[in-house]
């Protein structure tokens, strides 16, 4: 069963300046693939379908809890969950990751981006987020009239 890439290709092409920006780090390779209908939104309703899939992909021994070992297929099915950290998702800290401490964690890629909290990701969230924010570094101070 293919798991899909989270941020490998996707329906919305994300408009680039003559002199992008740095590329947001959850962006990296474009918006993720979740989305399970295509649409271009990215749900919070998506996100935990693709959760609860890669959690049994990584779930070896089908005992409903992802060790430290089963985790590494966790990191390496997906772009976005490659520096995934095992105790983020280990509430309890007993040393497992139940179904349930996996699943309800929310998307960090819909945490950075759903600018109105209605757990949609839209391509006009996307585009304000990652539109060039205008000149970087410091700017000149105005000078008072005594100067």
């Amino acid at each position: 069963m293919a798991v899909g890439l989270f941020l490998t290709v996707g329906p919305l092409a994300l408009a680039q300046s003559a002199s992008p920006p740095a590329q947001d780090g959850l962006l990296r390779s474009g918006p993720p693939t979740w989305d399970a209908n295509r649409d271009g939104i990215f749900t919070c309703d998506e996100w935990k379908t693709f959760a609860d899939r890669t959690f049994t992909l990584a779930d070896r021994n089908r005992d409903g809890k992802l060790d430290k070992t089963e985790f590494l297929t966790v990191q390496k099915a997906d772009a976005a969950l490659v520096d995934a950290d095992f105790g983020y998702f280990d509430e309890n800290q007993d040393g497992k990751v139940t179904r349930r401490e996996f699943v309800d964690k929310p998307s960090a890629f819909i945490m950075r981006f759903d600018r109105n909290s209605d757990c949609r990701v839209t391509g006009d969230e996307l585009r304000a987020a990652t539109a060039p924010k205008g000149p970087q570094g410091p700017t000149e101070r105005p000078r008072d009239r005594f100067h």
